[in-house]
Protein backbone atom coordinates (compact mmCIF):
# COMPACT_ATOMS: atom_id res chain seq x y z
CA UNK A 1 0.00 0.00 0.00
CA UNK A 2 1.17 3.70 -0.97
CA UNK A 3 1.45 6.81 1.87
CA UNK A 4 0.80 9.68 -0.14
CA UNK A 5 0.91 12.87 1.66
CA UNK A 6 0.93 15.82 -0.52
CA UNK A 7 2.26 19.26 0.27
CA UNK A 8 1.08 22.64 -1.66
CA UNK A 9 4.26 24.64 -2.16
CA UNK A 10 5.02 28.05 -3.54
CA UNK A 11 3.38 30.74 -5.36
CA UNK A 12 1.92 28.52 -7.63
CA UNK A 13 0.62 26.41 -5.47
CA UNK A 14 2.17 23.28 -7.07
CA UNK A 15 2.02 19.87 -5.59
CA UNK A 16 5.20 17.96 -3.73
CA UNK A 17 4.18 14.70 -2.81
CA UNK A 18 6.04 12.41 -0.41
CA UNK A 19 5.03 8.85 -1.39
CA UNK A 20 6.10 5.93 0.95
CA UNK A 21 5.24 1.86 1.70
CA UNK A 22 5.26 -0.22 4.26
CA UNK A 23 8.82 -0.94 4.38
CA UNK A 24 9.37 3.12 5.28
CA UNK A 25 11.09 4.18 1.70
CA UNK A 26 10.05 6.78 0.21
CA UNK A 27 10.23 8.96 -2.94
CA UNK A 28 9.59 12.84 -3.23
CA UNK A 29 8.06 13.77 -6.48
CA UNK A 30 8.43 17.51 -7.69
CA UNK A 31 9.57 19.20 -4.68
CA UNK A 32 8.75 22.56 -4.94
CA UNK A 33 9.35 24.16 -1.32
CA UNK A 34 10.72 27.05 -1.87
CA UNK A 35 9.72 28.82 1.54
CA UNK A 36 11.85 27.55 4.90
CA UNK A 37 8.17 26.51 6.35
CA UNK A 38 7.49 24.93 3.40
CA UNK A 39 10.87 23.05 3.60
CA UNK A 40 10.47 22.58 6.94
CA UNK A 41 7.13 20.83 6.61
CA UNK A 42 8.43 18.06 4.55
CA UNK A 43 11.63 16.93 6.23
CA UNK A 44 9.33 16.92 9.85
CA UNK A 45 6.83 14.62 7.78
CA UNK A 46 9.89 12.56 6.93
CA UNK A 47 11.68 12.54 9.98
CA UNK A 48 8.36 11.90 12.42
CA UNK A 49 6.89 9.00 10.04
CA UNK A 50 10.95 7.38 10.15
CA UNK A 51 11.34 7.37 6.27
CA UNK A 52 14.12 7.01 4.11
CA UNK A 53 14.25 9.06 1.18
CA UNK A 54 15.60 7.17 -2.12
CA UNK A 55 14.19 9.34 -5.03
CA UNK A 56 13.87 12.88 -5.88
CA UNK A 57 11.64 12.19 -9.11
CA UNK A 58 10.61 15.18 -11.29
CA UNK A 59 7.47 14.86 -13.81
CA UNK A 60 9.06 17.73 -15.52
CA UNK A 61 11.34 20.50 -15.27
CA UNK A 62 9.53 23.84 -14.98
CA UNK A 63 10.92 26.19 -12.16
CA UNK A 64 7.58 25.30 -9.96
CA UNK A 65 8.29 21.99 -9.24
CA UNK A 66 12.06 22.63 -8.81
CA UNK A 67 12.00 24.91 -6.18
CA UNK A 68 13.29 22.48 -3.88
CA UNK A 69 15.91 20.67 -5.45
CA UNK A 70 18.72 22.16 -3.34
CA UNK A 71 16.92 21.72 -0.10
CA UNK A 72 16.36 17.93 -0.86
CA UNK A 73 19.84 17.29 -2.06
CA UNK A 74 21.59 18.71 1.12
CA UNK A 75 19.51 17.22 3.13
CA UNK A 76 19.01 13.70 1.72
CA UNK A 77 21.97 13.85 -0.81
CA UNK A 78 19.12 12.91 -3.79
CA UNK A 79 19.43 14.50 -7.57
CA UNK A 80 16.58 15.01 -9.54
CA UNK A 81 15.86 11.88 -11.27
CA UNK A 82 14.49 13.64 -14.77
CA UNK A 83 13.28 12.79 -18.25
CA UNK A 84 16.27 13.16 -20.45
CA UNK A 85 14.31 15.24 -22.82
CA UNK A 86 13.73 18.24 -20.23
CA UNK A 87 17.24 18.61 -19.72
CA UNK A 88 18.15 21.94 -21.53
CA UNK A 89 14.74 23.37 -19.76
CA UNK A 90 16.43 22.23 -16.10
CA UNK A 91 19.81 23.48 -17.25
CA UNK A 92 17.44 27.24 -17.43
CA UNK A 93 15.68 27.11 -13.75
CA UNK A 94 17.92 30.45 -13.35
CA UNK A 95 16.10 32.27 -16.40
CA UNK A 96 12.55 30.80 -15.71
CA UNK A 97 12.31 32.08 -12.27
CA UNK A 98 13.39 35.65 -13.91
CA UNK A 99 10.78 35.13 -16.12
CA UNK A 100 7.65 33.33 -13.83
CA UNK A 101 8.55 35.28 -10.90
CA UNK A 102 10.63 38.22 -11.23
CA UNK A 103 13.61 37.32 -8.96
CA UNK A 104 16.72 35.29 -9.81
CA UNK A 105 16.84 31.33 -8.57
CA UNK A 106 20.73 30.31 -8.22
CA UNK A 107 20.40 26.36 -7.57
CA UNK A 108 23.17 24.60 -6.08
CA UNK A 109 22.10 21.14 -8.28
CA UNK A 110 23.35 22.10 -11.47
CA UNK A 111 23.29 18.76 -13.18
CA UNK A 112 19.93 15.97 -12.72
CA UNK A 113 20.91 12.85 -11.27
CA UNK A 114 19.52 9.84 -13.38
CA UNK A 115 18.21 10.42 -16.92
CA UNK A 116 15.27 8.21 -17.75
CA UNK A 117 13.18 8.19 -20.79
CA UNK A 118 9.93 6.13 -21.72
CA UNK A 119 9.33 2.69 -20.16
CA UNK A 120 12.42 3.00 -17.55
CA UNK A 121 11.60 1.87 -13.95
CA UNK A 122 12.39 3.86 -10.67
CA UNK A 123 11.79 1.38 -7.59
CA UNK A 124 11.80 1.83 -3.64
CA UNK A 125 10.51 -0.53 -0.90
CA UNK A 126 8.01 -2.47 -2.31
CA UNK A 127 6.98 -0.55 -5.38
CA UNK A 128 8.40 0.82 -8.62
CA UNK A 129 7.05 3.62 -11.15
CA UNK A 130 7.13 2.60 -14.60
CA UNK A 131 7.78 5.94 -16.70
CA UNK A 132 6.05 7.11 -19.34
CA UNK A 133 6.70 10.01 -21.30
CA UNK A 134 3.85 12.41 -21.96
CA UNK A 135 5.34 15.03 -24.30
CA UNK A 136 3.20 18.54 -25.04
CA UNK A 137 3.62 20.48 -21.85
CA UNK A 138 7.31 20.08 -22.22
CA UNK A 139 9.46 17.68 -24.12
CA UNK A 140 10.45 15.55 -21.21
CA UNK A 141 7.04 15.74 -19.40
CA UNK A 142 6.02 11.73 -17.70
CA UNK A 143 3.76 10.15 -15.50
CA UNK A 144 4.63 8.00 -13.11
CA UNK A 145 2.67 4.74 -12.93
CA UNK A 146 2.40 1.93 -10.18
CA UNK A 147 0.41 -0.57 -11.62
CA UNK A 148 -0.10 -2.49 -8.39
CA UNK A 149 -1.56 0.35 -6.29
CA UNK A 150 -3.23 1.41 -10.05
CA UNK A 151 -1.95 5.15 -8.57
CA UNK A 152 -0.66 7.80 -11.36
CA UNK A 153 1.39 11.55 -10.86
CA UNK A 154 0.54 13.19 -13.61
CA UNK A 155 2.45 16.45 -13.34
CA UNK A 156 1.35 18.99 -15.18
CA UNK A 157 -0.27 17.04 -18.48
CA UNK A 158 -3.22 16.21 -16.87
CA UNK A 159 -5.77 17.99 -13.79
CA UNK A 160 -8.72 17.46 -12.86
CA UNK A 161 -10.92 18.21 -15.91
CA UNK A 162 -8.43 19.91 -17.34
CA UNK A 163 -4.68 19.73 -18.99
CA UNK A 164 -1.57 21.55 -18.67
CA UNK A 165 -0.52 24.70 -20.76
CA UNK A 166 1.19 24.25 -24.21
CA UNK A 167 2.30 28.14 -24.94
CA UNK A 168 6.07 27.60 -22.88
CA UNK A 169 8.98 26.84 -24.22
CA UNK A 170 8.96 22.98 -25.83
CA UNK A 171 4.98 22.59 -25.07
CA UNK A 172 2.44 21.13 -28.15
CA UNK A 173 -1.03 21.34 -28.19
CA UNK A 174 -1.08 18.05 -30.72
CA UNK A 175 1.27 16.50 -28.59
CA UNK A 176 -0.48 16.79 -25.17
CA UNK A 177 -3.69 15.33 -26.56
CA UNK A 178 -1.98 12.69 -28.43
CA UNK A 179 0.00 11.99 -25.12
CA UNK A 180 -3.74 11.80 -23.15
CA UNK A 181 -5.14 9.79 -25.70
CA UNK A 182 -2.71 7.13 -25.10
CA UNK A 183 -2.66 7.38 -21.36
CA UNK A 184 -6.49 6.92 -21.09
CA UNK A 185 -6.27 4.03 -23.18
CA UNK A 186 -3.23 2.38 -22.04
CA UNK A 187 -4.36 2.75 -18.09
CA UNK A 188 -7.00 0.83 -16.12
CA UNK A 189 -10.26 3.71 -15.22
CA UNK A 190 -9.75 3.36 -11.93
CA UNK A 191 -6.25 4.86 -11.85
CA UNK A 192 -6.65 7.29 -9.30
CA UNK A 193 -3.83 10.25 -10.84
CA UNK A 194 -2.62 13.07 -8.16
CA UNK A 195 -1.81 16.17 -10.36
CA UNK A 196 0.83 18.65 -10.28
CA UNK A 197 -1.68 21.16 -9.33
CA UNK A 198 -4.84 21.12 -7.90
CA UNK A 199 -7.22 18.05 -6.53
CA UNK A 200 -6.93 14.37 -7.10
CA UNK A 201 -8.77 12.63 -10.24
CA UNK A 202 -9.21 9.27 -12.34
CA UNK A 203 -9.16 8.11 -15.48
CA UNK A 204 -12.43 7.30 -15.36
CA UNK A 205 -13.80 10.87 -14.85
CA UNK A 206 -11.18 12.15 -17.10
CA UNK A 207 -12.82 10.20 -20.04
CA UNK A 208 -16.26 10.97 -19.07
CA UNK A 209 -16.43 14.85 -17.86
CA UNK A 210 -12.90 16.16 -19.38
CA UNK A 211 -13.91 18.38 -22.05
CA UNK A 212 -10.51 18.47 -23.77
CA UNK A 213 -10.92 14.42 -24.31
Amino acid sequence: MLNIKKFVCNMFQENCYVVSDETNECVIIDCGARSEKERNGIADYIRDNGLKPRHLLCTHAHIDHNFGNDFIFTTYGLRPTLHKADVCLYERLSEQAVYFTGSGYESGVKQPGTLVEDGDTVAFGCHEFKIISTPGHSPGSVFLYCSDEKTAFSGDTLFRMSIGRTDLEGGDYDQIIDSLTRITSALPEETVVYPGHGPKTSIRDEKLMNPFF
